[in-house]
Formats: C-alpha cells, structure tokens, sequence
C-alpha cells in the first residue's frame, strides 16, 4: 500500500499509559514527514512529467530522424537513379551519334561513287564525242578533198581543152 501525505496526517496511534510517546513530538514529526513527502511526491510528478515531455521530444526527435533517414535514402535512390538514367541517356546519344555518323560517311561515300560514276560516264561521253565529230570532220575532209579533186580535174580539163584549142589554133 502507498502512502500518501494526507494518510500520515490521519495516522493516529494507541496511547499507552506507561512509556507512551509525547502526542506533541509524534505530531510535529509526523507533519514535517507530511510535507517533506508532499514535496517529494511534487517534486516526482515534476519529474514524471518532465519524463514525459522528454519522452515525447525524443519520440519527436526519433521520428525525425527516421523521416531524415528515409528522406536520405530515397535521395540516395533518387541521385543513383538520376545517375544511372543519365549514363543511359549519354550511352543512347552517343550510339545515335555514331549511326549518324555512319550515315553521313555511307551517304559520302555512296556520293563519291556516284561523282566518280559522273566523271567515267563523262569521259565516256567526251570520248565518243571526239569519235564521232573527228568522223564527221574525215567525212568533210574527205568530201572537201573528193571536192577539191574534181575541181581541179575540171579545171585541168579545161585548161586541156583550152591548150588543145590554142595548139589548134596557132596550128592553122
């Protein structure tokens, strides 16, 4: 059983004739008792609520820090996430950089093949065009010499017949 300050002050005791104690003395005590566990009795509830406060803050305090430490780590997740997507990202970039470059060089190269397609095509071209006006030129040559030749046979008739006339003539 607990006591408490107000049980003190009700305590009361059997009085005995002989020997008994002084009722004044057992008093005074029993009141400085009373007050002192009054005090103490305060003084713990001060206590006990101070525990409690105490008790709160810290659960405060450690939830807090669980709030802190699952923040941190999803942070943690987050940046390693963030991370990882971005080497992705770069991995992706540079791989389309490389296929466009690839295009780039087939697409040059393919357009080197077809200039150098262009050029034998041309040369081709200038060739049989040589060819054929060099035929066109002998054809006209030809015909220019065919024609030079017969004009100079007529002339060469005709200054036969005109020698031929003139022997004629002064033969007479």
């Amino acid at each position: 059983m607990k006591l408490t300050p107000l049980d003190i002050q009700q305590q009361q005791f059997r009085k005995k004739i002989l020997n008994g104690y002084d009722k004044r003395e057992v008093d005074m005590f029993m009141e400085l008792v009373r007050n002192e566990m009054e005090e103490l009795i305060t003084e713990n509830m001060g206590i006990k609520q101070q525990i409690k406060e105490k008790t709160l803050t810290l659960n405060e305090y450690r939830d807090r820090e669980q709030t802190i430490k699952e923040t941190m780590i999803t942070t943690q997740r987050l940046k390693d996430d963030i991370r990882a997507n971005s080497v992705k990202e770069a991995q992706l970039i540079i791989a389309d950089a490389k296929i466009k470059a690839e295009e780039i060089i087939n697409s040059a190269q393919n357009r080197y093949m077809e200039i150098i397609n262009e050029i034998k095509e041309l040369r081709r071209q200038k060739i049989q065009l040589e060819a054929s006006l060099r035929a066109v030129l002998e054809t006209h040559l030809k015909m220019l010499d065919t024609e030079t030749a017969k004009e100079q046979k007529d002339i060469d008739d005709t200054l036969a017949v005109m020698m031929n006339k003139s022997k004629s003539s002064n033969a007479r």
